[in-house]
């Protein structure tokens, strides 16, 4: 059986055999995955009117403390919602009555942002459905292969010094 990356690996080496094309092998299929990954995701997130930096926003916030509530730079720490999308972002949230800033008890120049309650409720109906999509988009993989490609896809992004604080 044969993908698409192994029609260009062999066109490269009909066309190019001097040169070794087989890290595509790898980084051409991550670009794939990517793409159809994200397109499931988006589906998902459609269903509940959201887009991936929303609900990545939404859950940060969920799983963050028992207050659901971060500083916007907290929030940016957290989520993987760049910083220039996070103010746009919030006030669309804000918009919806999913989430709400409010000035910081403890930084008087501060602003936390909180879920609302129908925030809570929205990312506590989301969440199942986006693990369902996870869980279907690797069902051709078992747990311990599940496992084993964590491993080597977190060694790669820590050695691109993808790393936590």
């Amino acid at each position: 059986m044969a993908d698409h990356v192994d029609l260009v690996l062999g066109q490269w080496r009909e066309r190019r055999p001097d040169l070794d094309a087989s890290p595509m092998a790898v980084l051409g299929r991550l670009k794939r995955l990517g793409v159809v990954v994200d397109n499931e995701l988006r589906r998902n997130f459609a269903r509940h009117e959201l887009d991936r930096a929303s609900f990545d926003v939404l859950a940060t916030l969920r799983r963050s403390n028992a207050e659901h509530s971060l500083t916007p730079a907290g929030l940016m720490r957290s989520s993987m919602v760049t910083s220039g999308a996070i103010t746009q972002r919030l006030d669309k949230l804000e918009a919806r009555g999913l989430v709400e800033r409010s000035p910081s008890e403890t930084d008087g120049r501060g602003v936390l942002v909180s879920l609302t309650p129908a925030g809570l409720e929205l990312i506590d109906k989301v969440l199942p459905t986006h693990i369902d999509t996870e869980n279907q988009l690797l069902a051709a993989l078992s747990s311990a292969e599940r496992d084993a490609l964590a491993g080597t896809l977190r060694k790669l992004l820590e050695s691109l010094g993808d790393k936590t604080d």
